[in-house]
């Protein structure tokens, strides 16, 4: 369902992001995680089509990016790290303009947007201005924006930012929902505990290089500390640079 190939990204002499080579099937949440500045924003903007690869390409469904990015777009539901959003719209404005963008039709619009402003707890300011929400609002308003459209693909960057526990429970059994249902989930985070409860499988990016990928018990396995937790294998393969 995801494909990266040598996907890479130079800022002048940095290598920011290091010939990425990578599957994601159908269902399976992927958990995406290592240091600040490691290269994981970056790879998600490339995934999102917001920035261009200076190498490789990202093929999503099927499709190459750079062959049809309208298409690909279309298929996925890319929710940032920030919710910038259009603060002098109301919360209901702002989900018709996603849909407009996503080609939701008309006639599905008002059911499918209530039903998700619902089920994340905003439905009651919907008609007020984004910019009178609070951050967790703003996080939920653009999680529900992205899934207007039913993408078959959702890249997330820190999804839990700004949520409080309710909420953020309730983002990790959609999350589980979703992936049962055939949509695919390429997940950033820093928490590392959240990646080992949702995520299938892991992979370590650390200076731009993927590093390891795996289930949780792959990770530690590679670590040489099998009753440890994630995080004790995540600090030990980021320090020694273990490949896989």
């Amino acid at each position: 369902m995801i494909e990266l190939k040598n996907l890479t990204k130079r800022y002048g002499t940095v290598l920011a992001v290091d010939h990425v080579n990578l599957n994601v099937a159908k269902g399976e949440i992927f958990g995406f995680i290592g240091p600040n500045g490691a290269g994981k924003t970056t790879t998600i903007r490339m995934m999102g089509g917001i920035m261009e690869p200076t190498e490789g390409f990202v093929v999503i469904d099927g499709i190459n990016l750079d062959d049809d990015p309208e298409n690909v777009k279309k298929r996925i539901g890319f929710i940032p790290d920030r919710p910038f959003l259009y603060e002098k719209l109301t919360g209901m404005e702002f989900m018709r303009f996603s849909a407009d963008l996503y080609g939701v039709d008309g006639n599905i619009f008002s059911e499918r947007s209530i039903s998700l402003l619902k089920k994340f707890g905003i439905i009651d300011w919907s008609h007020e201005l984004i910019e009178s929400y609070s951050h967790g609002m703003k996080q939920r308003l653009i999680i529900s924006a992205a899934l207007l459209h039913e993408p078959a693909v959702i890249i997330v960057d820190e999804p839990m930012v700004g949520l409080d526990p309710a909420a953020i429970k309730m983002v990790k059994n959609l999350l589980r929902d979703l992936a049962e249902g055939g949509t695919t989930i390429f997940m950033s985070t820093h928490t590392l505990e959240i990646a080992e409860d949702l995520c299938h499988r892991i992979g370590i990016i650390h200076r731009g290089t993927l590093i390891a990928t795996g289930t949780t018990g792959d990770l530690k396995h590679a670590a040489g500390i099998h009753e440890a937790d994630l995080e004790e294998a995540f600090l030990k393969l980021t320090e020694e640079q273990i490949f896989l």
